[in-house]
């Protein structure tokens, strides 16, 4: 299996992307989120739910420290 054979299925790995490409990549999948909840099929959300978790974890590995907005967060139960 080829790297471009990787990619036709899955994406490039996310740890292989440069910073601009990753959030590039992120963007385009919250985007896309909606659609493929309401009208994919189970393996297309599937695969969607995988690529969300893994580039959301690669995001996270990259800027442990991001500053979160305040009116983004709720106080602790």
């Amino acid at each position: 299996m080829t790297r471009s054979d990787v990619a036709d299925r899955s994406g490039i790995p996310a740890a292989a992307l440069s910073n601009h490409d990753l959030n590039r990549e992120l963007a385009s999948l919250h985007r896309t989120r909606h659609d493929t909840f309401v009208h994919g099929s189970a393996h297309a959300l599937a695969n969607h739910d995988q690529r969300s978790r893994e580039l959301e974890r690669e995001f996270l590995h990259r800027f442990p420290g991001r500053d979160p907005d305040p009116r983004r967060l709720r106080p602790a139960r």
